[in-house]
């Protein structure tokens, strides 16, 4: 076994074992130093861990028997993103994690061009001291997040050993453990079977870093899909294509705008995307006069996280949380003008289970 002692102030020494030679240098940090991995790889980033005293800033580095790891932790820091009166949906909240359904247009944590206004912004100043040093400066108990424009439920760690628990549920993303996301989406057409998986690997593209790309060399990434609804064109008999469809997504890999680059990549991106979807512009004048104006008026992608299931880190209770559809997509689903409702039409806020 490796050992670990813990020195005055916030120096922490590790030694690796035969056992863990050849482990990367995060995950054997984060089995013996009681920080969360997120923690580990921006204290190995900033320099703040060495191995037989030359320092690394490489957490994939692969470690070897004997070797001697030496850790500072600084003191937690005052957040450097101010606290800013911004209005939360609070859907539940304890002295571990808060629940909350973010709108759209609202920034996850502060980053190039959203130095303000963010949701950090709004949780410091609603939780105060305590998620001082949680996550990292700009990320405070951050353990997933949603894109700007995507609408829908995020849990938020309040503690580091909620941050931890959280943490590792998302990691694994529920393939063996508790944890459940449900998206629905608006795309265009619909997919030929009722449901299916894309299973395709994503990456940065190769000409703008902004977008995200299928790639042989990506990150392995997997979107399950279920068909709720489909909707016809404009005056459209009921056996056309259909212009239109209301998907259920499940995530089993957590990847940065993951559901709008697999749908498009199935030849379905969702309605109001101008980034994974801007040649289907032209497909707007096919759809029922009402669902048009809506789309127009949306101006993002038609994408929100409905359900939301964890498990409690303390009380190891399952918490399930499911969120209506906003305003303005609920006005584009009803424009759509579906024939039934569909079999998994999202509820309004339910108590956690349990």
């Amino acid at each position: 076994m490796s050992s670990l002692r813990k020195s005055s102030g916030t120096q922490q020494e590790i030694a690796v074992s035969g056992k863990e030679a050849g482990g990367r240098l995060d995950r054997v940090l984060a089995g013996h130093s009681g920080l969360s991995r997120t923690r580990l790889k921006a204290l190995i980033l900033d320099g703040e861990v060495s191995v037989g005293g030359r320092t690394i800033r490489d957490p994939s580095r692969r470690v070897n028997a004997g070797d001697a790891i030496v850790v500072n932790v600084p003191e937690p820091e005052e957040a450097e993103p101010a606290g800013e009166d911004i209005p939360l949906k609070i859907v539940f909240e304890d002295d571990e994690l808060i629940v909350i359904d973010k709108p759209a247009g609202l920034v996850v944590h502060p980053a190039a061009g959203h130095a303000t206004g963010t949701l950090v912004n709004a949780l410091i100043a609603h939780c105060g001291d305590s998620l001082s040093g949680i996550g990292g400066v700009k990320r405070p108990g951050i353990v997933h997040r949603l894109d700007k424009d995507t609408t829908g439920l995020m849990v938020v760690a309040k503690t580091d050993r909620a941050h931890q628990a959280l943490a590792a549920q998302f990691a694994d993303h529920g393939r063996t453990g508790p944890l459940k996301r449900g998206y629905l989406a608006l795309a265009w057409g619909a997919p030929p079977r009722p449901k299916g998986t894309v299973d395709a690997p994503l990456g940065r593209h190769p000409k703008s870093r902004d977008k995200i790309a299928v790639r042989r060399d990506g990150r392995a990434s997997i979107t399950h899909w279920h068909v709720l609804e489909r909707y016809p064109g404009k005056g459209s008999a009921k056996t056309d294509a259909p212009i239109a469809s209301l998907i259920e997504c499940r995530l089993e890999t957590g990847r940065t705008h993951q559901i709008r680059v697999h749908m498009a990549h199935i030849g379905h991106p969702l309605l109001g995307d101008s980034v994974y979807g801007p040649g289907f512009r032209t497909k707007a004048a096919q759809l029922p006069p009402q669902a048009r104006d809506a789309l127009e008026g949306l101006g993002r992608q038609a994408l929100h996280a409905y359900l939301l299931s964890i498990r409690h880190p303390t009380t190891g209770r399952q918490l399930e949380f499911r969120s209506e559809l906003p305003v303005d997509l609920a006005r584009l689903h009803v424009s759509l003008s579906a024939p039934d409702p569909p079999s998994t039409s999202p509820k309004k806020h339910s108590r956690p289970k349990g």
